[in-house]
């Protein structure tokens, strides 16, 4: 895959940071995610002027509500010419099955994502909101509900993505979080793991935010990643 496959999590508070960081990477070497808080800062337009410069954009919004506003939601995003979108496995059949049918015909169709446990989400966390799988049995289980429903992939922890790959093949897409560079600090992800082992573990792509975008130097951080990927 030749393609950038390092998405870049702009956790930012406001436009003009996050913008600050763009102006120093291309298209080419990257995507972009922007997710609850900077969305909230700054809103659609935003989005689309990411779009209009060249990046393809995964709108990480985990749309996650009853099937008709979840389906308007997907709509006005595919709207924005976003490349990939996220929804939440736990809204149900239903509402994954309404999001795809928003989108099929948009000029050009984003990915759809489904979310299945959040990459911050221990044992314990999973048992308190009533799971009663372990993690990587209830991950299988949302992906392959996701699956049915006519998502395109999944996002995961990278130590899921090994178990998805063998069970579903090239059928999803995996996306993965909580990815660290050897050495750099887990901060809030407690299932980290390096781009290269993810990568062989069967990622398709990359979420990474704070190893690149809190760098000294954004973009040989960003560059380095790269070679290392490319190089496993």
């Amino acid at each position: 895959m030749s393609e950038p496959r390092v998405i870049v999590a702009l956790d930012y508070p406001s436009a003009d940071e996050a913008h600050a960081f763009i102006s120093q990477v291309r298209p080419t070497q990257c995507r972009l995610k922007v997710g609850l808080e900077l969305f909230t800062a700054a809103g659609p337009r935003f989005v689309a002027g990411l779009v209009e410069q060249g990046f393809d954009v995964f709108l990480d919004l985990k749309y996650h509500d009853i099937p008709t506003t979840v389906a308007r939601a997907c709509a006005r995003a595919a709207q924005l010419g976003v490349w990939m979108l996220s929804v939440h496995t736990l809204g149900g059949r239903s509402m994954l099955r309404s999001a795809r049918e928003a989108v099929k015909d948009a000029g050009r169709r984003p990915l759809l994502i489904a979310v299945t446990l959040l990459t911050s989400h221990t044992a314990r966390d999973v048992a308190d909101i009533g799971l009663t799988d372990d993690i990587g049995s209830g991950v299988r289980r949302l992906a392959e509900l996701a699956l049915d429903a006519g998502m395109d992939g999944a996002v995961c922890a990278p130590q899921e993505a090994a178990i998805l790959r063998e069970r579903f093949g090239e059928k999803l897409i995996l996306v993965t979080p909580g990815i660290r560079p050897a050495g750099a600090p887990g901060d809030d992800q407690p299932r980290a793991m390096t781009p290269a082992d993810a990568i062989a573990q069967g990622a398709d792509y990359l979420v990474i935010g704070r190893p690149i975008t809190r760098a000294a130097d954004p973009q040989a951080a960003l560059e380095e990643i790269n070679r290392g990927i490319a190089g496993g």
